[in-house]
């Protein structure tokens, strides 16, 4: 089966490196790498040879890799590599020999030793006065390497200066932070007091008293110069964790990376994650893991999991060592977070002891036995809103908001389809009887091309959704087998430049049929190509051990939308454009190297949904109307610029007067806008009054509930499924902070529908359209 793979969906290759390098299985990793440079060779979309240049690009992307700020390796250390490998690693790969990968990652061990050391001895010897007018480089992949190690010398006292007067400005901002909500407190507390509210106001005085009790970091009460030094040894910890597989791991990824951005080697580990992370469940006992001052704490706890039901694992708690069964416990102390998941997680029925230090007594420990069973993981399912329209924005309307987090199934046994749970949400919206759709794809990577098709299929009658062209350049085209649509009424997909891949097939399709209206970022990810999974084991000699040996994620097609288009590095071009700080950053196939080019192919016949074109121009009048004088969007578009001129110029001040002034203008704008929201949602709030908008929510959990239940019912944890520590809910901007309690984007869109269903039905739009005149 043809898969089309999220974007973000592997498992992102971890950077800390080890000088430990043996093998935890008999795996012979110079063959899985020999095997994996043929399977490139044959199977991907390019039927590029293995040759010199490839070898060259190979040997660049795995010194990016390792040293992906360009601070540790010397120009003379890539010069020497280059002259000794730059145009030979094809030949040691398919030579079955991997030796140069060892090698040159040692080197780069003994150089982060080598600059570590020197960071201790000039910590310790050097007093910053943060008074430099000198500038340190944010982003450093494309700066070329020290020459040698003096200038390496040079460009690390830059760099230390600059952490130490980072920890500093964090040190002083966390005081600054912590008295204002003191301040804060104390203020709430006097207020309740005055209305006669002596209950609240006692509440809010323990609140301001408990303000130093609440749970900080560890290295809080360190100086900035024992915190930097503490980062430092951090790392060097971590350089204990890599073997063999791992080296060989970073290695063939430099490979498969020089064919195009989404052709990856994938090792065990990896795969796993991948499978978990397409099915939304796995086996084990149910909570989230954080990596905090060198231990794994428990940060989240599935609800009905196999912990949560056992009930003695508890938020907060510190993962000392892990036990399989009845064996001997392991010291899980500095050892890289994937390691531990992967100890904890297991064969269902099996029981795994876990070792504590419990968060409300640190001075002890506790043994707990859970045994391991299926967990479901609700947070990334489809889930829907039904929201109700207050009058005062016009025609009240019910629209139906479907947010799909990705286009996830499961590929092995078929239990889980992300189409069958949007339609059992949208016959529930439908049962409501919804004036429109949004079918919310911000932040949706991707996932099953399967999916993709059936899910079009909900909203258009049969016929093609997406094409594909091969290496032989041979077209094929994939078609949506549904007689009828489900649905057939008014109808918007929000995006943003995030939205990729199997997301970016669904809104081409609906945008080509004329089925929907496209809003969102400038453009969505870009990426126009197809992969599959080819397990590297089935290429490899019969008797070996194949056990490592890892699978090949390789891109074989490209694919296109139905009127002849590409989505490849240009995306999907919303037919309205909401402006977006993303819009600035570096995100998108455009942005990575090595990515395959746009072209175009012949349409397919296919029939519109609708006669004549969507009312773009119409609509995009009424919105610009409302974007003019919208201060949110106001503020994204001056943040925006803000970020531009920051990524341009791509420098940080070592002057501490300098970083004082930028916090502190940037402390006053945000506070000013928070003045300005705050004055607005109060002003709504007294034109609506309880008339406002009212939200449902919908989940897999309750679609067939007989009421409907508001969303001012459900907690946080009932939305995601998932009871979490306190401060790991964070900080964005709640959305009742808005005006009418709905943040900016998802208000525009609500209007874009009210003035798209206006349109349809012949009446007047939301804002009146401005004549052109030439």
């Amino acid at each position: 089966m043809i898969r089309v793979f999220s974007v973000f969906s592997a498992v992102a290759l971890l950077a800390t490196l080890g000088t430990s390098v043996t093998a935890k299985a008999e795996t012979n990793f110079g063959q899985v790498a020999m095997h994996v440079a043929y399977m490139l060779q044959n199977h991907h979309y390019s039927r590029r040879d293995f040759d010199d240049k490839v070898s060259a690009q190979m040997l660049d992307n795995y010194l990016d890799l390792l040293d992906f700020r360009h601070v540790f390796f010397t120009q003379e250390d890539v010069d020497g590599f280059r002259a000794k490998y730059g145009t030979t690693l094809d030949d040691h790969i398919l030579m079955r020999n991997v030796a140069p990968a060892q090698e040159i990652y040692d080197v780069y061990v003994e150089r982060v030793k080598d600059r570590v050391a020197y960071a201790r001895k000039t910590l310790e010897s050097t007093e910053f006065k943060f008074d430099s007018k000198e500038t340190v480089e944010l982003k450093r992949d494309k700066a070329p390497w020290p020459k040698n190690l003096a200038e390496s010398d040079k460009l690390w006292k830059l760099l230390l200066e600059e952490n130490m007067l980072s920890e500093t400005m964090i040190a002083e901002n966390r005081e600054r932070d912590k008295v204002k909500k003191e301040k804060e407190k104390a203020e709430k507390a006097a207020e309740a007091a005055k209305e006669g509210k002596p209950e609240e106001a006692k509440k809010e005085e323990e609140k301001s008293k408990d303000v130093a009790k609440v749970e900080k970091d560890d290295d809080e009460d360190l100086s900035p110069k024992d915190r930097v030094i503490k980062d430092y040894d951090r790392l060097l910890e971590n350089l204990k964790e890599n073997d063999a597989e791992d080296v060989v791991n970073f290695f063939l990824s430099s490979l498969s990376s020089a064919y195009d951005p989404h052709t990856e080697y994938m090792s065990q580990t990896e795969i796993d994650s991948f499978n978990i992370s397409m099915k939304h469940s796995l086996v084990g006992i149910g909570a989230l893991l954080e990596s905090k001052d060198d231990v794994a704490e428990i940060r989240g706890i599935v609800v009905g999991g196999p912990a949560d039901k056992q009930g003695e694992l508890q938020l907060g708690d510190q993962i000392l060592s892990v036990a399989q069964g009845e064996k001997d416990f392991v010291d899980v102390k500095f050892m890289k977070l994937q390691k531990i998941v992967d100890m904890i997680r297991g064969d269902e029925g099996t029981t795994v002891r876990i070792k504590v230090s419990p968060a409300n007594d640190r001075n002890t420990t506790k043994l707990i036995s859970i045994v391991r069973a299926e967990v479901e993981l609700k947070e990334k399912l489809a889930n829907a809103e039904m929201i109700l329209t207050p009058d005062a924005l016009g025609k009240p309307m019910k629209v139906g908001w479907i947010m799909m987090p990705s286009f996830y199934a499961d590929m092995e046994e078929g239990k889980v389809s992300m189409t069958e749970d949007v339609s059992k949400l949208l016959k529930r919206l439908m049962k409501e009887k919804i004036d429109g759709l949004v079918l919310d794809l911000r932040g949706n990577g991707g996932g099953s091309l399967e999916e993709a098709i059936k899910l079009t299929g909900l909203f258009v009658p049969a016929g093609p959704v997406v094409q594909a062209k091969d290496w032989r350049g041979n077209i094929t085209w994939r078609e949506s087998e549904t007689p009828d649509a489900l649905y057939t009424g008014p109808m918007v997909v929000l995006t943003d430049k995030t939205s990729a891949s199997a997301s970016e097939i669904l809104a081409a399709a609906l945008q080509d049929y004329r089925r929907a209206l496209v809003v969102g970022d400038q453009s969505t990810f870009g990426k126009g190509t197809v992969q599959t999974i080819l397990p590297v084991e089935r290429f490899m000699p019969f008797f070996s051990d194949k056990s490592r040996a890892g699978a090949l994620k390789v891109t074989i097609q490209k694919f296109y939308r139905i009127a002849g288009g590409s989505t490849q590095l240009k995306g999907v071009v919303p037919d309205l454009k909401l402006p977006s700080v993303r819009d600035v950053l570096d995100i998108g196939e455009s942005a990575s190297p090595n990515a395959l080019e746009y072209d175009t192919i012949p349409a397919r016949e296919f029939a519109f949904s609708r006669k004549d074109a969507l009312p773009v121009e119409q609509l995009n009048a009424s919105m610009q109307s409302r974007l003019a004088t919208n201060t949110e969007f106001q503020f994204v578009m001056e943040e925006s610029k803000r970020i531009k001129e920051r990524i341009d110029k791509n420098v940080v001040s070592l002057s501490i007067e300098d970083r004082r002034r930028e916090r502190d203008e940037g402390e006053a704008r945000r506070e000013k806008q928070e003045e300005l929201r705050k004055s607005r949602a109060e002003e709504v709030a007294k034109q609506v009054g309880d008339k406002g908008f009212k939200t449902y929510q919908l989940t897999l959990d309750n679609v067939d509930a007989k009421e409907l239940t508001l969303m001012s019912d459900v907690t946080s944890e009932q939305r995601s499924g998932m009871r979490v520590a306190a401060d790991a809910e964070g900080d964005e901007k709640s959305a009742s902070e808005f005006p009418y309690g709905i943040e900016p984007a998802k208000l525009e869109t609500l209007n874009i529908m009210r003035d798209y269903i206006q349109v349809l039905s012949g009446q007047p739009t939301t804002a009146k359209t401005t004549e052109k005149k030439e």
